[in-house]
């Protein structure tokens, strides 16, 4: 495998890992930062119910960002053309 193989395994890798899980994290900071997300919870028998702060959410859309923006940043960085790798021919030089 050369290179540009690698690169695109460790983007497609990365877009599955990072970028999926962003992108429903990003879904469910915007709905909590709205001040719509309810909670209940039932521990040793004692019931707890109400909604998330919107504080939450907007950490959870900066989470999002990050894990949204890992992929790009693999994808740019492996996949660029790097400067001064140009394709040299193999033929011998000429008189």
């Amino acid at each position: 495998m050369n290179n540009k193989n690698t690169g695109i395994i460790v983007t497609i890798a990365t877009a599955l890992l990072c970028g999926c899980p962003g992108l429903f994290l990003c879904i469910f900071g915007a709905v909590t930062a709205t001040g719509s997300m309810p909670y209940s919870t039932e521990i040793n028998g004692i019931n707890n119910s109400g909604m998330l702060p919107s504080t939450y959410g907007l950490v959870m859309l900066c989470l999002s960002l990050l894990l949204i923006l890992i992929p790009v940043a693999v994808g740019f960085f492996t996949l660029r053309k790097k400067p001064g790798m140009d394709v040299v021919d193999n033929l011998p030089p000429t008189p």
